[in-house]
């Protein structure tokens, strides 16, 4: 009989590129695949899968009630479902996935999309902080499985707990067809990802005065969307920058290409960021846009691997656009970091990332 998984997140499953990854390469490899979230008010219908959805429903939509809440309608939706092992996604699902794995004897995973004590919306609070860390310290010395998406939370994990990280980084399935030159009709510097803070999204607005001939594409949304478009009209820069709003992955797949340079801009605030390894820069790569990544050091590894990227040590906005413009007016070095690009895309790929995620899970089930 196929072994049954259930994952748990705390999205509403629709724009979640990575977990759709691992939940249809393992659906794909024998096993039941259950994705768990949750249903927001604008949730879109759920696009049909090779894997299960659910979505659960809370009352609460965000702050400390809603994960209360969230994580008691998980415990419960987990304790009377069947399956063979849970894999919790982050800190905030840990806590119901590990205790129905004790309480109904089954294996238990923990897959770290990211440093969750450090994210910026942790960080500078010192008691959510301290709760958070709490159940970090003791948790995850007790796991005997777990990943993460970058060699450095990795190696930073493993020796803080013990607990031995795998490395399955979150790069995207290979893209044949943007492999063609596409004729781009404009310059275009694109954003794709949440509009939060730490992101450097309010630099990259103010840097587009200084750059002509070319459109800032903003694709997602989040806590500083509506401020964000103010600073936009503060600045009167309302025709030069372009929110596109929430996309599915499959639309994601037609603008990524059609971009001129790609963005991936972050803000030292804590380790989550610092260690970050976000899956934008390997959707750059892919369809062979050359990015602006920060002097960070997954980023550094990256780079020196394969030169894809001008790399920034601030967020200065005039740094920004100093960068931007060295890719739009130097054609002759914009060539080379696009066929970097398209070397680079042929390593960096789920086809070949996917085998060490299924060599994972046959070792959860071989023991």
């Amino acid at each position: 009989m196929n072994k049954k998984i259930f994952f748990t997140v705390t999205n509403d499953l629709t724009y979640d590129q990575r977990m759709i990854r691992i939940c249809s390469t393992l659906a794909k490899n024998g096993y039941e695949v259950r994705l768990i979230g949750r249903k927001l008010p604008d949730s879109q219908p759920l696009t049909n899968r090779i894997f299960q959805q659910k979505r659960l429903y809370c009352f609460f939509k965000s702050g400390k009630i809603f994960y209360l809440e969230y994580n008691l309608r998980l415990f419960w939706y987990l304790l009377f479902s069947k399956s063979d092992a849970i894999c919790s996604i982050d800190l905030d699902t840990l806590l119901p996935g590990y205790l129905v794995s004790k309480i109904k004897r089954k294996k238990i995973i923990y897959d770290a999309h990211e440093y969750f004590t450090e994210v910026p919306e942790v960080v500078n609070r010192p008691l959510v902080k301290k709760v958070w860390t709490s159940l970090e310290k003791n948790i995850v010395p007790r796991l005997d499985h777990a990943y993460t998406v970058c060699e450095s939370i990795a190696e930073l994990f493993t020796k803080k707990y013990k607990t031995p990280f795998e490395v399955i980084r979150n790069v995207p399935f290979a893209q044949a067809g943007n492999r063609k030159e596409i004729k781009k009709e404009s310059k275009i510097i694109l954003y794709q990802g949440a509009l939060n803070d730490g992101r450097g999204l309010e630099e990259c607005i103010t840097a587009m005065q200084w750059v002509e001939d070319a459109k800032l594409c903003l694709v997602g949304e989040g806590d500083l969307s509506q401020q964000l478009r103010q600073h936009c009209k503060n600045l009167n820069l309302n025709n030069q920058v372009i929110f596109k709003g929430y996309l599915r992955p499959e639309e994601l797949k037609d603008i990524t290409p059609q971009a001129t340079i790609g963005l991936n801009l972050l803000e030292n605030k804590g380790l989550n960021y610092y260690y970050s390894l976000a899956n934008k820069a390997f959707d750059y790569i892919q369809s062979g846009v050359p990015a602006i990544n920060m002097n960070f050091p997954e980023y550094q590894k990256l780079n020196s691997a394969f030169e894809t990227s001008i790399l920034l040590d601030d967020l200065d906005p005039k740094e920004i656009a100093k960068a931007i413009k060295a890719l739009l007016n130097n054609n002759e070095f914009y060539q080379k970091l696009q066929n970097n690009c398209k070397k680079a895309a042929k390593v960096y790929v789920w086809e070949k990332e996917q085998l060490k995620l299924i060599q994972f899970y046959e070792n959860v089930f071989s023991h």
